[in-house]
């Protein structure tokens, strides 16, 4: 009887040792965001949007899991019609998550003065969203990445990266929502996610201003 009974604690042991490596590799996996996929739900669920001001545009921010894999998003935005976007045919980057990220706007293109977008995360990393404007003939998703993983943010007209809020924060949780609200010259901009790699896994968007 006293060996089943230890065989039977060892086992027991051995079955909570594995559950903690289990947890332990899925906190690895979600490192680089600084929060869990679970977290991020359950911070994202109370999540309401304000009525907001001037012309609204809706962007989606996607991903497919990050570089160590995991479940895909709900879905690559959904966005169409005069919406532009970008991602699995992104530029160029570095690591596994080379062209597997995207953003998309819609409309693609708005009347100049009060802006606000509405940007909901339907990855399963964090992102942000950063406006930068975009001069002469520059095509978007052409800035130099430097070593650190981001671009420059010389110029920003703005960021959405607070979770279930306005303005600038700690990023957008999985599943959840930001928005901003900005006052924009006629022009063309570029919606970037500025966390590093993100930019170069095809993280940008053309949005035009117009008079």
């Amino acid at each position: 009887m006293m060996r089943r009974t230890l065989g039977l604690t060892i086992a027991a042991a051995a079955v909570v040792l594995g559950s903690g490596s289990t947890l332990a590799l899925h906190a690895m996996a979600q490192g680089s965001t600084g929060t869990t996929a679970a977290t991020n739900s359950n911070r994202a669920a109370s999540c309401t949007v304000p009525p907001l001001p001037g012309s609204v545009a809706q962007v989606s921010l996607s991903d497919m899991g990050g570089a160590m894999g995991g479940s895909l998003g709900s879905g690559f935005g959904r966005m169409g019609g005069a919406g532009r976007t970008t991602g699995m045919g992104g530029i160029s980057g570095r690591g596994a998550m080379d062209g597997a990220m995207s953003i998309s706007v819609n409309p693609g293109s708005v009347h100049a003065g009060t802006i606000s977008l509405e940007v909901a995360n339907r990855g399963s990393l964090v992102h942000e969203l950063v406006v930068l404007p975009l001069s002469g003939q520059t095509r978007m998703g052409q800035r130099t990445v430097r070593g650190d993983g981001r671009v420059s943010e010389t110029g920003s007209k703005g960021e959405a990266s607070t979770n279930c809020g306005a303005g600038a924060g700690d990023g957008i949780a999985a599943g959840s929502v930001g928005w901003v609200t900005l006052d924009l010259a006629p022009g063309r901009y570029e919606l970037v996610c500025n966390i590093a790699g993100h930019y170069a896994a095809g993280m940008h968007a053309e949005l035009d201003v117009t008079a």
